[in-house]
């Protein structure tokens, strides 16, 4: 079942001879469950497709569907509820880990799940007692899984991630990208990447190379 589509989609910054253009007329699709991996040297173009689709930016020119519908028919704070972003370096609020993990309830304007918290948090190894540490006593990896685990506390349909372990050591990406394929078990997420990691890349099911803002292959 496809979940998400690109159609000729193209960004443009500028006007005149400041005229650049970031991504070209990109088209491809998505499976529920698939796992795409975004490639491409830096600034060609990969970032500027996610934020596309993450809503963080408007097309030019093209369209993207979600589950069959324009994207400019659904009301954007319904499909980030399904639809989560999930950037490199993630910011969290300068107060407890709780204060961080319930955000996600507080503006659906329920109550915290305290046990999907409990047991996201074991997922990437950090301890239930870490829920009132201030986030300015954590390390930067632990930042980084605390981030995903708010990202995850409402399972998203798809999860957009962007060079989410370029900046982790070899043990810390193991966790976060364990815990990216457990999402995916039973083709509940579907997760699009940008990505330099061989490790990711090889285990893609879908490679989308970008050049010069252009799409040279999908497969």
């Amino acid at each position: 079942m496809e979940i998400l589509k690109a159609e000729n989609l193209s960004k443009t910054y500028g006007t005149g001879e400041a005229r650049v253009e970031a991504l070209k007329d990109v088209s491809f699709s998505m499976a529920r469950g698939e796992f795409g991996a975004v490639v491409g040297a830096s600034g060609s173009g990969k970032s500027t497709l996610l934020k596309l689709i993450g809503t963080l930016l408007s097309p030019t020119s093209g369209k993207i569907y979600y589950r069959g519908t324009d994207l400019q028919k659904i009301d954007p704070v319904e499909y980030r509820k399904e639809v989560s972003y999930f950037f490199q370096n993630a910011s969290l609020f300068d107060e407890t880990v709780q204060e961080n993990l319930s955000f996600p309830a507080r503006i659906r304007e329920e109550g915290f799940d305290r046990e999907r918290a409990k047991k996201l948090l074991e997922r990437v190894q950090i301890p239930e007692t870490y829920l009132s540490k201030e986030v300015k006593e954590l390390s930067g990896g632990e930042k980084q899984r605390v981030a995903l685990v708010r990202n995850l506390m409402y399972q998203p349909k798809v999860l957009l991630l962007d060079e989410v372990t370029s900046s982790l050591d070899q043990e810390n990406r193991a966790i976060v990208l364990d815990l990216v394929r457990d999402m995916m078990k039973d083709q509940q997420t579907t997760v699009l990447a940008v990505t330099h990691n061989q490790e990711e890349i090889d285990q893609a099911s879908r490679l989308i190379t970008i050049k010069g803002g252009k799409m040279e292959e999908s497969k």
